[in-house]
């Protein structure tokens, strides 16, 4: 059974940042797409970065793009996402979610939380302005 850790949200200025970190354990961690997704209360929820292993690619929102980096360790079977300059409309609940093996585009699987096989539990983000 494959488990998803997410861990490392927090309270924070407008400005700050928080380092996620998404642990997975119960699989071989060398073919994946693994993804940030994020639910603010009252929306839906929605993609936020993704990373395939099988060539290393990374995908963003251009809601975050040139702030948030998604990387991985495969020695530690952890994922992380890296938010700088966080903006109080990055306040959300952050999940993190896994597709195995992880063949399709991370358009696709950020494209709808649906296309992911499993989740972890979610980790809540909170930036004060």
């Amino acid at each position: 059974e494959v488990q998803l850790q997410a861990s490392g949200g927090g309270l924070v200025q407008a400005g700050g940042s928080l380092r996620l970190s998404c642990v997975a354990s119960g699989l071989s961690f060398d073919e994946y797409a693994i993804g940030w997704f994020r639910q603010a209360p009252g929306k839906e929820r929605e993609g936020v970065s993704c990373i395939r292993s099988d060539d290393g690619n990374t995908y963003h929102v251009d809601s975050v793009k040139g702030r948030f980096t998604i990387s991985s360790d495969d020695a530690k079977n952890t994922v992380y996402l890296q938010m700088n300059n966080l903006k109080p409309e990055d306040t959300a609940v952050y999940y993190c979610a896994a597709d195995f093996p992880g063949y399709y585009s991370g358009t696709y699987y950020l494209g709808d939380p649906a296309h992911m096989d499993s989740w972890g539990q979610g980790t809540q983000v909170t930036v004060s302005s």
